[in-house]
């Protein structure tokens, strides 16, 4: 039966296809993109019976197209921790993992599927997804050293920065590609030690686009918010996701924006609930269309130009009472 592994292109996607993969291996088919193009499942053929992994992508944004993988026959593996709509599917095919609290994420998930068997992979990924305390956590109680968590912190940013972007040409690698170079890892620990070509072509990167991110002008800051503007450049476009988690760190009691120019002259937005009251993400990003996301961390595809004053005046207004 044909396999096809449908996957976010940031760390927790990319992270928990790799513990399922080394779990179980097979040949299966990737089907995956930027982080924000989560409209993956309908990419999967719906013509004959398979099997379909969907990982790291909202259930709520892919139901028609799941649908349709369950009416043809297919079985629907789906882990994720983002809105899943009201209703999940109730068909024999389907198996979900979901959990939309915001102390948790799809690799965490994976992990406990899994039993922790390629724990530091699930590390790795709460840190690129921003959990950091989560993550400390956990590699305190696996016995870590503060080396080797910093290390595993440096590797999760970095994978889901390489998942920003406007197209995949914005990326240093197609997040299929990087997903293959770093599943021949069982240990993250040991990727990082070898030093892989693609894994220091990645750190770099990450170092160059950061420094030129907090350097970038802040068009609005209140008690409550802080929103950044980013221009129209392809450095940009990669960075605005993890540039948006490292304001979000160092002010934990901010809700975070990163504001990129489009070449359309709309804005591709990125947002963070401050790490203090990790909610509401979601809520303002769904007061604009194209907007969504979880809690703690949201987004919006295409912020019209005309409508840029409202965002800021709700990114605001939304945390201050």
């Amino acid at each position: 039966m044909k396999v096809y592994d449908v996957f976010n292109g940031d760390a927790d996607g990319i992270c928990a296809l790799i513990q399922l993969r080394l779990a179980e291996p097979c040949d299966s088919t990737l089907i995956t993109g930027v982080k924000r193009d989560i409209a993956l499942a309908r990419k999967a053929p719906a013509e004959s019976p398979s099997r379909v992994n969907i990982l790291d992508v909202s259930l709520d944004k892919n139901r028609d197209a799941v649908d349709g993988l369950l009416a043809a026959g297919c079985s629907v593996f789906y882990v994720d921790h983002h809105f899943p709509g009201e209703t999940l599917p109730d068909a024999p095919g389907f198996t979900a993992l979901i959990d939309t609290q915001p102390t948790t994420c799809t690799s965490l998930l994976v992990d406990q599927h899994l039993g922790g068997r390629f724990h530091n992979w699930a590390i790795a990924a709460a840190f690129g997804d921003n959990l950091n305390a989560v993550a400390d956590e956990l590699a305190a109680k696996s016995g870590l050293s503060a080396e080797q968590a910093e290390a595993l912190k440096t590797l999760g940013v970095c994978i889901n920065y390489n998942g920003y972007g406007a197209t995949v040409e914005d990326l240093h690698f197609h997040p299929a590609d990087l997903y293959r170079a770093f599943v021949q890892f069982e240990d993250p620990l040991d990727l990082i030690a070898t030093e892989p070509a693609a894994w220091q072509k990645l750190r770099d990167g990450y170092r160059a686009d950061m420094a030129e991110g907090l350097a970038a002008p802040v068009l609005n800051e209140t008690a409550t918010s802080l929103v950044v503007k980013l221009p129209d450049q392809a450095w940009a476009r990669r960075v605005s996701g993890v540039l948006g988690n490292e304001l979000a760190n160092r002010n934990p009691d901010k809700a975070c924006a990163i504001v990129t120019e489009k070449a359309d002259g709309s804005y591709l937005v990125s947002i963070r609930a401050p790490l203090n009251n990790r909610t509401g993400a979601d809520d303002v990003a769904r007061q604009f269309p194209t907007g969504g996301g979880r809690k703690a961390a949201a987004g919006i595809n295409d912020l019209p130009a005309e409508q840029l004053d409202a965002f800021v005046g709700v990114m605001s207004e939304f945390w201050a009472d």
